[in-house]
């Protein structure tokens, strides 16, 4: 083995968004379902509130079809052009989502100025049955992807866009019965630019989440400096350069290392060492290390860290 790599874990079969495609597909279904009664009963109304909730209802359907077009994707095996096969396509996804979401928004809040400064004429009570209906939908939809989002960013992707619209729904719901009961239709766009703004902070986690997975960083739950000392107190190892761990996609997380040992022919036990310390402390099983002494390190690249 000595200064040859060496590969701990293998690629999944699967991804976590993968074990939870029939929840997608459900909340797919009553997306589309409900979608076009929401746009049409939006431009009916006049209802500024009831168009931006029918707006990300538009996104939830294009997200949700993306994120069950990713996990498609991300399902195919490997192949010599593509060693990790495709499973970036499903942080894509969410990043995709997440872009459409803020271009929507920033639609959003210039119609509700557009508004503000001309409130056009509103039907309440259609606005009110037509949020109603979108109230159960989102929460049923809601329901259906709570149990994956844990387990996929592409999937928590989804279940945002939705968790926006069922908000949404609340405040048309609100707009609705203070247009009916006072006659303020300048209630509407300010309900729909609230709206807008509640779901920018988490849209914007969302984004940074995607990104740094692309850019390579380090996960969040990893402590680089802990996997480093962990590694460099095995009976053997003198030091860890080039220490790099990323995330491939949701739930599969990747390691590798070049570690300098006193005697090369220490290297299957530290191989199983760092093996057994990035699986049992870190979560971490695609493990790729480079064992070498202080003559081969010198002679090596280092690229950081």
């Amino acid at each position: 083995m000595g200064h040859g790599h060496s590969h701990g874990g293998s690629l999944p079969a699967g991804t976590p968004a993968g074990r939870h495609k029939t929840r997608l597909a459900w909340a797919l279904a009553l997306t589309l379902a409900y979608m076009v009664a929401e746009v049409v009963g939006g431009l009916l109304t006049g209802s500024l509130a009831l168009l931006a909730d029918a707006a990300h209802m538009v996104t939830d359907a294009g997200g949700l079809a993306l994120s069950l077009i990713a996990i498609h994707f991300a399902a195919k095996p490997p192949t010599p052009g593509k060693t990790f096969g495709y499973l970036r396509f499903e942080i894509l996804a969410a990043l995709a989502n997440a872009v459409v979401l803020l271009l929507v928004t920033a639609y959003i809040l210039y119609e509700a100025y557009r508004r503000f400064v001309d409130p056009p004429e509103i039907l309440g009570w259609p606005m009110m049955l037509v949020a109603v209906i979108g109230l159960g939908v989102n929460l049923a939809s809601m329901r259906i992807l709570s149990g994956g989002t844990s387990d996929s960013l592409n999937l928590r992707s989804a279940y945002y866009e939705v968790f926006a619209d069922m908000l949404g729904s609340l405040g048309v719901i609100l707009a609705a019965i203070i247009v009916m009961t006072t006659g303020w239709r300048v209630a509407d766009p300010i309900v729909g630019a609230a709206i807008g703004l509640f779901i920018v902070p988490r849209t914007w986690n969302l984004l940074n989440e995607a990104v740094h997975i692309l850019l390579q960083g380090t996960p969040a739950h990893i402590d680089l400096g802990r996997v480093r000392s962990g590694i460099e107190a095995i009976p053997g190892v003198r030091r860890v350069y080039d220490l790099h761990v990323w995330t491939l996609t949701s739930g599969f997380d990747a390691m590798s290392a070049h570690v300098v040992v006193h005697d090369l022919a220490e290297a299957p036990s530290v191989v199983r060492a760092v093996r057994k310390i990035m699986k049992g402390d870190h979560a971490v099983e695609h493990v790729t290390i480079q064992v070498e002494d202080e003559a081969l390190a010198r002679e090596a690249p280092q690229l950081a860290v």
